[in-house]
């Protein structure tokens, strides 16, 4: 029975979108829920299952196709077992030179390659081992640390000469020898070339301006310290610093409403909730799924909410509705190293928490010079809504929250 495999029902802010890359081929056999093809949209990478076991009969669409909800993207035969690998196009062409090759060898004859099987041949040569080179190119590569793999043969049938090795190591051919410039243009995905195009509709429609401040974090370390084992047993999560932070903004934000507020035309929004997005970097782009309702969230429900999302990034599986919606964002430049920076808001919200490296600096402390964990944080805002004292005040609230944590368990 032919099943047919169909792009998913994608959210109205998602007109359509880019095939990626297909996992199987056709002629494949496949399982159930196996991954066949994974498909790019502006926010998030969605992975498309197979809906039964059988074999991939057809596929619809090449990758860097544009498809839209519901289109077919292929056909599965239900039940069906594999046979030997399906042919690309031209397969015929293809299988007949293979016989025809394989009958001439067999006879001790040179193999008989049609001529657009011989110009593929040409073009794309099999990479040399080192066990395949002649004696001289072994020598001369081993000599001069050269991967024959990445040289490009001009003897017989691609094959790698000794003269090739030399050149390859005096830089007169291209990939990454002595004095090569390579260079190499590759398109932008879906995701980076919308995570482009957003940072440029931030910067252009919004007054952004950004406050600085600074936090001395040796009260949360020692309470991290103190209750971290005790927080991990009774709650199977790890305290970590983020939860601090989540918490604190949420707090902050209730009392500073306009940091949590955004513009529509000439209206301004003010909600009542804390949906705060955390920024999270994959292999893809930068992501900010959404903790909802952190105002009610206890640090344990912060600390499993940021690791399932954590997962998912790692995984590819994070979903459009995990995406959706956030009224306030903080991103941690710390975790590879940053000291300082000025994130950008992502509209429509209205304000970005910046969290930095934490590093042991001199401070004075009741009249003595002391070392402590200090950490800058800063906050980018809209200028149209947000005054500069609003900002102000809203990072001393994240301040003094953070240097006496115990205010946060009183919800002061």
């Amino acid at each position: 029975m032919a099943i047919e495999v169909k792009v998913p029902v994608l959210p109205e802010s998602v007109s359509d979108a880019t095939i990626a890359s297909w996992h199987k081929k056709a002629g494949d056999a496949v399982k159930r829920d196996e991954n066949l093809v994974d498909l790019e949209t502006d926010k998030v990478v969605l992975e498309v299952p197979s809906p039964v076991d059988g074999v991939l009969k057809e596929i619809k669409f090449e990758s860097g196709a544009t498809v839209t909800s519901q289109q077919v993207l292929a056909v599965i035969e239900e039940g069906a077992a594999a046979a030997s690998p399906a042919p690309a196009v031209g397969g015929d062409v293809k299988k007949e030179a293979t016989k025809a090759a394989t009958t001439a060898t067999d006879s001790g004859a040179a193999p008989i390659v049609p001529k657009a099987e011989a110009q593929s041949t040409a073009a794309k040569p099999a990479a040399a081992g080192v066990d395949q080179l002649p004696p001289g190119a072994r020598f001369t590569a081993a000599k001069d640390g050269i991967d024959p793999s990445q040289v490009e043969g001009t003897g017989r049938r691609g094959a790698v000469t000794k003269e090739d090795i030399v050149n390859y190591a005096s830089g007169k051919t291209g990939g990454g020898a002595a004095g090569a410039r390579p260079e190499e243009r590759v398109a932008m995905t879906r995701m980076r070339a919308r995570i482009a195009e957003r940072l440029m509709q931030s910067k252009n429609s919004i007054a952004m301006l950004t406050s600085f401040n600074e936090v001395n974090l040796g009260k949360v370390m020692a309470m991290r310290k103190e209750l971290g084992e005790s927080f991990e047993k009774a709650n199977g999560i790890k305290l970590g610093f983020m939860s601090f932070f989540a918490k604190a903004a949420a707090n902050a934000l209730q009392r500073h409403p306009v940091v949590n507020a955004s513009v529509d035309g000439n209206d301004i929004v003010y909600h009542g909730y804390a949906d705060i997005s955390i920024a999270v970097s994959t292999d893809k782009g930068l992501v900010t799924p959404v903790l909802r309702n952190v105002e009610r969230m206890s640090f344990a429900d912060v600390e499993a909410q940021i690791a399932e999302y954590a997962k998912k990034a790692r995984d590819g599986k994070i979903g459009l509705e995990d995406l959706q919606g956030g009224t306030f964002t903080i991103t941690n430049g710390g975790t590879f190293g940053s000291l300082l920076s000025t994130p950008i808001v992502n509209p429509p919200q209205s304000a970005i928490l910046g969290m930095h490296a934490i590093k042991e600096r001199a401070i004075v402390e009741k009249g003595q010079v002391v070392a402590a964990p200090m950490m800058y944080i800063a906050l980018s805002y809209d200028h149209r809504i947000i005054d500069g004292k609003d900002a102000v005040l809203f990072l001393v609230d994240i301040k003094n929250q953070l240097e006496n944590p115990h205010r946060m368990l009183l919800g002061m």
